[in-house]
């Protein structure tokens, strides 16, 4: 590892914890927990790791905003992306994160609302789907992912592990291991992203088709894409 990249250690301190996937939670927040590490979550995953006896502080009491429109909106506000954008050591950041109160968050860990297993389910309707959309995971990830220099961002819990030891070896997380889960979240924010297109573009074709006062043709877009899923690892040749 070049020395200047060994040198960008990042020490967590504050967590934030929203997701929708509870694999192995409790344990990696106890280890953070044990760690030193300050706990900020959301709704559901707040209650169950409070009720797990971990310390936690609710995300409406760190922005003194309350969760509105029945849960649309509770992480879209400054003190969490100014959180999560600042930049350490940038005297402009500095600045205003003291002026406005905003604490620097350096550790994310977002999984998002189960978009491609609700659109599966038998006879799922339009309403279901589109409240499977995760607005403020997407955002969060996006901004921490962008940060990665200062922030170390989670979004698969098979990553819980490689944070931990680094935390307990190194003292942080380093930043090679941080560029790697930014990667990994904008392929994940990227797949989701498609999901929701494709599924929304195939019933609006549907719609169309079952509209007879306006017939469609259906040719190609200029642009589409294809997510995929590893099913299984192949033996050498069998590609």
């Amino acid at each position: 590892m070049p020395a200047e990249e060994k040198d960008k250690t990042l020490k967590i301190q504050r967590a934030l914890i929203s997701v929708s996937e509870k694999r192995g939670l409790i344990e990696f927040a106890r280890e953070l927990g044990a760690l030193g590490v300050e706990i900020i979550s959301t709704g559901g995953t707040a209650k169950l790791l409070a009720e797990a006896g971990l310390d936690v502080v609710e995300i409406a009491d760190y922005t003194g905003f309350p969760e509105i429109l029945q849960g649309r909106v509770k992480t879209l506000h400054p003190k969490v992306h100014g959180g999560l954008l600042f930049r350490r050591g940038v005297s402009s950041h500095e600045e205003a994160v003291r002026k406005h109160d905003i604490l620097p968050i350096d550790l994310v860990v977002v999984n998002l609302y189960p978009f491609e297993e609700t659109v599966r389910k038998p006879k799922v309707t339009l309403e279901e789907a589109i409240e499977n959309i995760d607005i403020g995971g997407p955002s969060m990830l996006r901004s921490a992912a962008k940060n990665h220099e200062s922030v170390t961002v989670l979004v698969d819990p098979d990553d819980y592990s490689i944070v931990l030891r680094e935390m307990r070896e190194a003292g942080g997380t380093t930043l090679p291991t941080r560029r790697r889960l930014a990667v990994k979240v904008f392929e994940t924010t990227a797949r989701y992203d498609s999901l929701i297109s494709h599924h929304l573009a195939r019933l609006s074709g549907a719609a169309e088709e079952e509209n007879e006062s306006h017939p469609t043709q259906t040719p190609l877009p200029e642009k589409f894409e294809i997510s995929l899923g590893k099913a299984k690892d192949l033996r050498y040749g069998e590609n």
